[in-house]
């Protein structure tokens, strides 16, 4: 039998896939597929495995979002997998009023890694649902409304964490709150005393890396400040590590990289690695006061979903393994180097790179520099997003598993792919920011 014709498979493709994306404007999220594909990014992911995205016309894809960190291991991990796969055998989601054996081990197993007397976990199903548990745990200890951000800031998309991020999300559903939440400029601590010095904040709360905003990375003290700031002044950190922990910056949690001790730590659904939805909440013995007072006073149906809470375990322990430290800081190393050497070809587009262990920033010199890039990358096999709130970033993170071939197959992708965009915006003209525009 002859084989089938193979531009008529690919076409056939193709049609099928437009028809996929009109129904998904018509039925699902009408703006953001509409921006994909005003961006140059046609992508419907199918199958996934490993570092891989595979776009529903067989394309393969590098994937550096992974989505917001939560694959930092790879997509369907076999090992997670295999727990998943034993876990329901037995267990299901369960009932979140009730003790649970992998709700409590996992519970224990977070106080032991998040260190000092971070004892509590609270849990969500999601970073958004952790971020609000988090202030409504530290307006109760405090108790004090008032909460600060940091400018540009993203916490998540829920009822109190929109009201900490950038106007961008909250003005549209008129959940801003200015009475309730100020933000600070980052790495500013003039600023930042100013806003707890009158004694009347609960919290303040940060990424440890602020990643929507670019991974701006913090000055030399500035974290430690910061803590020191909360205590003279009252008022409890909270660290938002659900891009920046989980080995991200070769330590466990991005703030044991600073050197510093949250009051509060939120843990996104990256612990479960996409598997399962779960996020948690750790809290410092002092401050979880709430929880003896009135244990149901928070309740999440799918909060600590006992699946998850098996997979999340596997997790951290796969992650506690000796060689992957050594490996983190291998990877960071490669790609620091290589990316180094792509600047040096393209140092008047590619200006400059923000990092801390495989957390990455890719700064461009001209307006919207990381949207072409990304398209470029796209095209060349290659999925990595720019950053919302300053679209001149590209965030850019490598897996903490990835193979020294794979990195270099990344590498050479993302020269070609810069070298086009740099191209692109030379031949149209752009104007290109001058020093004083950089943020």
């Amino acid at each position: 039998m002859a084989n089938p014709d193979n531009s008529e498979m690919l076409e056939a493709q193709s049609q099928e896939k437009k028809e996929f994306i009109r129904k998904s404007i018509e039925f699902w999220n009408p703006g953001k597929t509409q921006f994909w594909q005003d961006v140059g990014v046609d992508l419907v992911i199918d199958r996934r495995q490993d570092y891989f995205l595979y776009d529903m016309d067989g394309r393969r894809l590098i994937d550096v979002h992974l989505n917001g960190g939560t694959y930092n291991i790879g997509h369907r991990h076999p090992e997670l997998v295999e727990v998943l796969n034993r876990g329901t055998q037995r267990f299901d989601m369960g009932n979140h009023h009730f003790p649970a054996l992998g709700r409590t081990a996992l519970a224990e197993k977070l106080a032991k890694s998040c260190g000092g007397d971070l004892r509590y976990t609270i849990y969500g199903s999601g970073g958004g649902e952790a971020i609000d548990i988090a202030i409504k745990t530290a307006r109760h200890a405090k108790q004090k409304k008032k909460i600060v951000s940091i400018v540009k800031a993203y916490h998540g998309h829920t009822g109190l964490a929109v009201a900490t991020g950038s106007e961008r999300f909250s003005k549209l559903f008129l959940s801003d709150r200015p009475d309730e939440f100020f933000s600070v400029p980052f790495n500013d601590l003039n600023a930042m005393e100013d806003a707890l010095k009158g004694k009347d904040v609960a919290a303040v709360i940060m990424e440890t890396i602020p990643a929507t905003y670019g991974f701006p990375m913090p000055l030399p003290g500035y974290l430690t400040e910061v803590k020191k700031l909360c205590e003279r002044y009252d008022a409890l950190y909270i660290a938002d590590e659900v891009q920046t922990g989980m080995m991200r910056t070769g330590e466990m949690w991005g703030y044991q990289r600073y050197g510093i001790q949250p009051d509060i730590v939120v843990i996104g659904t990256g612990i479960s690695r996409g598997m399962v939805p779960i996020a948690c909440v750790v809290v410092r013995g002092p401050y979880a006061g709430w929880l003896k007072q009135d244990g149901f006073a928070h309740i999440s149906t799918m909060g600590g979903a006992e699946l998850g809470c098996l997979v999340a375990m596997k997790t951290l322990e796969i992650l506690e393994r000796p060689q992957i430290k050594p490996m983190v800081n291998y990877i960071s190393e490669l790609m620091a180097s290589g990316l180094s050497e792509i600047m040096k070809l393209y140092s008047d587009f590619f200006v400059g790179i923000r990092q801390c262990g495989v957390v990455m920033g890719l700064e461009f010199d001209y307006p919207e520099g990381a949207k072409p890039v990304m398209k470029h990358l796209y095209e060349n096999g290659v999925w990595a997003i720019f950053s919302t709130l300053d679209a001149r970033i590209l965030q850019f993170k490598p897996g903490v598993l990835m193979t020294a071939s794979l990195c270099e197959e990344l590498l050479e992708r993302v020269e070609r792919s810069i070298g086009l965009a740099r191209a692109e915006g030379k031949g149209r003209g752009k104007r290109r920011y001058a020093a004083g525009d950089r943020g």
